[in-house]
C-alpha cells in the first residue's frame, strides 16, 4: 500500500539522514520515479522533506522532525513473529514486511538508544547465505501473489485451491484444507489435509493459488511442531529408503548425519571410528553420501553399495592414472566430468528434497 510506503520513506530518512533517490528506491523496492512522486506527496502533506543537489546530494528531513506514524500493520507484526529466521520470513513472502517493521521498531526507540541499537545490529549476522566453506544455503523463490493467497487462506481458515506440480507429474488443481505453514532449511511447506488425509505441499511447487469462501475442515487448534514431526517420521519409514552399516571417522560424523534420514544405531570401535547404522532416501542418496566422505568412511553393508563405490573409485583411479592428452574431444571431456563429478554439489537438501 502507498500509505505504508510513505511511512517507510519517512522512517528511512529519519534513521539514515540524507539518502539518494536510487537508495530509497532500492530499499522500498520501487522505481526512482515512484520515489520522486512519493517525495512530492509528502511535501504536499506538510512533511518537511527537502532535496540537496550535487554529487553527495539526496533527500532529507528538517532536523528535529518527529512522527508518530509507527504503528505496525498485520503483515509487519507477523513478520516480527517469524523474525527469528530471516529465511523464514522470505519463505513465507514476508521479507519486505520484515524490513518495514524493523524500521518502525528502530524509529520507536528513544533517541538515546537509537544509534546504539543500530550499531549493535550491524555486528550481528544471523543465518548467512553461505557457511565457512562457501556452501550456499538452498532456498527457493515463491511468487508473492501465490504465497500471499496461501497465507490468507491459512489465517482466515478457508479452503484453498492450488495448482500444484508434484515431482514427475503434470500440474493439477487440488482443493485442500490448510492447517499451517512450515519453513525447514530455507524451504517453505504448506501442511494441509485433502479428503481427510494429511498432505504436505512444497510452496515452490504451487504455481497458482485461490482462497475459497467456504471454511476449512480443520481443528481449531494445532501443534505444528508435532504435526511436522509426525509427517517427517512417516516419510522416513516409507518409500524406497535403504539402510546402510558404515564405519565413519568421528570428525566427519556430522556430515553423514546431516544428509541421512535417520540414525538407527551408533557405537565406537576400538580404533575410535564410529560404527553407524543409518537410513537414506534411496540407493542413489546412499551412494552419494558415502562417496562424498571419501576415505573418511567405509560402507560395510549392503554389498551392492560396496560394489558400486568400488566401481566408481576404480573409474576415477583409471581416469587420473592415464597421462593427460590434448586430443580429447570436448564431448568426451564433458562425459568424463559427468562421470567423475556426479552429485559433487550436494543434491539432498533434507528429507525428500532433491535439487537435481
Amino acid at each position: 500500500m502507498r500509505a505504508d510506503r510513505l511511512v517507510s520513506l519517512v522512517l528511512l530518512l529519519r534513521q539514515h539522514g540524507r539518502l539518494s533517490a536510487a537508495t530509497l528506491a532500492r530499499e522500498l523496492e520501487v522505481s526512482t520515479r515512484t520515489v520522486l512522486r512519493d517525495i512530492e506527496a509528502l511535501s504536499a502533506a506538510g512533511v518537511p522533506v527537502y532535496a540537496e543537489r550535487g554529487r553527495h546530494g539526496g533527500f532529507a528531513l528538517l532536523p528535529g522532525f518527529q512522527t508518530e506514524l509507527t504503528g505496525l500493520n498485520h503483515d509487519e507484526a507477523l513478520a516480527l513473529l517469524v523474525a527469528g529466521s530471516r529465511r523464514g520470513a522470505q519463505a513465507f513472502g514476508l521479507g519486505s514486511a520484515l524490513a518495514s517493521a524493523m524500521r518502525k521498531v528502530v524509529d520507536a526507540l528513544p533517541e538515546s538508544y537509537r544509534a546504539t541499537a543500530a550499531g549493535a545490529a550491524q555486528r550481528l549476522l544471523i543465518d548467512p547465505e553461505t557457511d565457512l566453506l562457501a556452501r550456499r544455503q538452498v532456498s527457493e523463490e515463491v511468487p508473492d501473489t501465490v504465497v500471499a493467497e496461501v497465507r490468507r487462506a491459512v489465517f482466515a481458515g478457508h479452503r484453498l485451491r492450488i495448482h500444484y506440480a508434484a515431482v514427475d507429474q503434470p500440474p493439477k488443481w487440488r482443493t485442500v484444507d490448510p492447517i499451517g505453514l512450515v519453513t525447514a532449511r530455507g524451504q517453505g511447506y504448506l501442511l494441509a489435509t485433502r479428503s481427510g488425509a494429511d498432505r504436505t505441499y512444497r510452496l515452490s511447487r504451487i504455481l497458482a493459488a485461490e482462497e475459497l469462501p467456504e471454511p476449512a475442515r480443520r481443528p481449531d487448534r494445532v501443534d505444528l511442531g508435532r504435526a511436522w514431526q509426525e509427517r517427517s517420521t512417516r516419510f522416513r519409514t516409507g518409500g524406497d529408503q535403504v539402510t546402510v552399516l558404515a564405519r565413519v571417522n568421528p570428525e566427519r560424523r556430522e556430515d553423514l548425519v546431516g544428509t541421512a534420514l535417520a540414525v538407527l544405531a551408533e557405537e565406537t570401535d576400538a580404533d575410535g571410528w564410529l560404527r553407524m547404522e543409518v537410513t537414506f532416501q534411496d540407493s542413489r542418496h546412499a551412494e552419494w553420501a558415502l562417496w562424498h566422505l571419501a576415505t573418511n568412511a567405509e560402507a560395510l553393508a549392503p554389498q551392492w553399495l560396496r560394489a558400486s563405490l568400488h566401481a566408481r573409485a576404480t573409474a576415477t583411479a583409471t581416469r587420473y592414472g592415464e597421462p593427460q592428452t590434448h586430443s580429447e574431444h570436448p564431448a568426451d571431456l564433458a562425459t568424463n566430468r559427468l562421470l567423475l563429478h556426479t552429485c559433487v554439489d550436494p543434491p539432498y537438501n533434507g528429507p525428500g528434497v532433491c535439487a537435481v
